[in-house]
């Protein structure tokens, strides 16, 4: 009679060596799937669902949050002209000294769901939610470790400048969108050899997208990028190198197609390009936010010769952990830097196509080459900007850890986990020192909590069960309790303005910008002002300052929206920041003479007269600094206009605001 084995004994019987490597790799595979079901997944819905309700409670408080972008979300929610160009107003005299991808989706959803503080600042809060998502899937692809993942996602969503650009209207929340999905399209590109070209295409046009976001910042991802594809992709060097022109030839397309349009249209029939000196978005590109950021040669900008000078920091190695930036990005750079050096030497003999090597590659590349850019760049350079670290920063610390857990019975392993843990204590409370108000008990507890923790690492073997998953999550406390209480009083606090920072006020500073809370709090007495409200109020208004927005009040608005229909502008005011309050408080368009500070040569003085004589322009409204704003000069376009408009027309006081009507006539 036949007998037969059960399933599992034939199964062990026909497996051969040569082929146990695969079982065990399917059975690992399984493993994960089956964690995903009943705790895995439930994990990651409860780190978007908490990182949604830290990016949107509360978020109507910024008011306009930066009213130069509010004012061109406005407009674009009104033209489609003015959406395309990414125009100041809807009537299109003059652009934001950006490409407009940032500003399309909350045009559409003002233009969908009204006006309002909610409508234009949710979508960078989604943004915020999809950036952590979509992180987690990179790393948990990259360790074939889905906690390693939410590790990662969790750091991103903690990280206090984080917190602060996905709550606020500039274009840094969708850039790192688009740049995390092109490492995860590149990744994907690797691992999928057969289908490495459409990954590829998809990963240049996200970053030809980003470009379209806040121009060259994009492309300081492209080295990494390109390194971890030539190091680890499977195919022969000639064909990896193949790929990579097509994906350059994508990333070309997706960045080209709005400059060549822009670049062939007929300058008389389009609005200015804002930031640059004679109308080019080539020169805007390549000049003020190209490499006149890292040389400081910016020519027209606040940075070239207007307020502050350029004094934009000291630069060096240690820039980044200064006054100014230390709080906003730093509290996990040392040991994302130290968890790269030693995943490195525990990887370097597994092979270039190594899952967790190649994960390494491209984000300690995007760290090491965007940091150093950051910390010599001599150009215009604030704060904020560093959001462009945090993801790099999350999945190194993701990597990195799950790295040394896997190698937790090495001695190197335990030492360096036990000194990355306490190293990030020490930075904890250097940090939380600099606001000795905020919190004084946290810092002892984090030095406290790290110490103990690290010691019990290096005795990690010694540890029952339970103490070593207790070990654990003080690890995690000492991490991520100082950066999440910056992150939980970031969302508690209404920013505005073109320079805000995350958390609590901090001692010293580190050129402009540094130590301000973007809550109306400027440095260098740049002027003040609460966040608009959308609408008019009673009492004085202020006509707003390089870097805050104007407020009107109900009887300036009342003013401005008299017979406004006849005219093409209802006003006009020198600088964006000026003419954006009266725009987002009446819906109208009011044209921002010489751009964001005015130095633009737009218009010139023959061209405002020829708009005053067609009676295009209402009304004129004074500024309290004087006609060109920050960086212009005497005998700059905007200084000429001022003088024109005061010496040709009467005067008239508005609840502290000073107005020309420019309809009545030459005095």
């Amino acid at each position: 009679m036949t007998t037969f084995s059960p399933p599992s004994t034939a199964h062990q019987r026909s497996t051969t060596p040569a082929r146990q490597p695969a079982v065990a790799r399917a059975r690992r595979l399984w493993r994960g799937r089956a964690e995903d079901s009943t705790l895995v997944r439930p994990t990651l819905l409860a780190l978007l669902l908490a990182t949604a309700l830290l990016y949107l409670w509360g978020l109507g408080a910024s008011g306009w949050a930066n009213s130069f972008y509010a004012a061109a979300v406005q407009a674009g929610s009104e033209s489609w002209k003015a959406f395309f160009f990414g125009s100041s107003d809807a009537a299109s005299s003059i652009t934001v000294d950006k490409t407009p991808m940032s500003l399309w989706p909350m045009s559409l959803s003002v233009r969908l769901f009204g006006l309002s503080s909610w409508a234009m600042l949710v979508p960078q809060a989604l943004m915020g939610v999809g950036s952590v998502g979509l992180l987690y899937a990179t790393v948990r692809r990259t360790t074939s470790n889905a906690w390693a993942g939410l590790l990662a996602g969790a750091v991103l969503a903690l990280t206090p400048v984080a917190v602060l650009m996905f709550r606020f209207n500039n274009p840094d929340a969708l850039l790192t969108l688009f740049l995390i999905a092109a490492v995860y399209a590149t990744i994907r590109a690797i691992q999928s050899p057969e289908r490495a070209i459409r990954w590829l295409v998809l990963g240049g046009s996200l970053v030809g997208f980003a470009f379209l976001t806040k121009m060259l910042q994009a492309f300081l991802v492209l080295p990494p990028l390109a390194l971890v594809y030539l190091v680890a992709a499977q195919p022969k060097i000639l064909t990896r190198l193949k790929h990579l022109l097509i994906a350059f030839g994508s990333m070309i397309v997706a960045a080209g197609w709005w400059i060549a349009i822009v670049e062939m249209w007929p300058a008389s029939s389009r609005p200015y390009i804002g930031g640059s000196q004679n109308n080019s978005i080539l020169e805007l590109t390549l000049g003020y936010n190209g490499f006149g950021r890292l040389n400081g040669n910016e020519v027209g900008s606040v940075g070239g010769g207007g307020v502050g000078g350029g004094n934009w920091g000291e630069t060096g190695i240690l820039r980044l952990f200064g006054s100014e930036i230390g709080g906003q990005v730093a509290w996990l750079l040392p040991a994302a830097l130290v968890l790269l050096v030693l995943g490195v030497w525990f990887r370097q003999r597994a092979g270039r196509s190594d899952r967790q090597l190649t994960g390494l590659v491209v984000w300690g590349g995007w760290l090491l080459v965007t940091g150093l850019t950051f910390s010599f760049m001599a150009g215009i350079f604030h704060a904020y900007y560093t959001i462009a670290l945090a993801p790099a920063i999350a999945a190194l610390v993701g990597i990195g850890a799950t790295i040394l857990w896997e190698n937790r019975h090495s001695l190197v392993a335990t030492l360096g986990a036990a000194f990355v843990i306490a190293m990030t204590g020490a930075m904890s409370y250097v940090l939380l020192d600099r606001t000795s108000d905020f919190m004084p008990w946290l810092k002892y507890a984090v030095v406290v909590v790290a110490c103990v923790t690290a010691f019990l690492v290096v005795l990690h073997r010694l540890l029952p069960r339970r103490v070593a998953m207790a070990v654990v999550a003080g690890a995690l406390v000492a991490m991520l309790a100082g950066p999440a209480a910056y992150a939980v009083d970031t969302a508690s606090t209404a920013h505005t303005g073109s320079i805000p920072t995350a958390g609590p006020s901090s001692t010293g500073g580190g050129g402009l910008g540094g130590g301000g809370r973007g809550t109306g709090q400027r440095p260098m007495g740049l002027g003040t002002g609460a966040a608009p409200t959308g609408q008019g109020t009673t009492g004085q208004g202020t006509t707003g300052g390089l870097l805050t927005g104007s407020e009107s009040t109900d009887a300036v608005d009342t003013l401005l929206e008299t017979d406004a229909g006849s005219y093409t502008w209802a006003a006009t005011a020198v600088g964006s920041n000026s003419a954006s309050g009266y725009q987002l408080a009446t819906g109208l368009p009011v044209m921002a003479i010489g751009g964001f500070n005015g130095s633009d040569p737009s218009p010139t003085l023959e061209q405002f007269q020829q708009y005053v004589a067609d009676g295009e322009i209402h009304y004129f409204i004074a500024s309290g600094g004087g006609g060109g704003r920050g960086g212009s000069a005497t005998g700059s376009t905007s200084t000429e206009i001022s003088t024109w408009v005061t010496q040709t027309f009467e005067a008239q006081t508005v609840d502290g605001v000073t107005v020309y009507d420019l309809s009545s006539g030459i005095q």
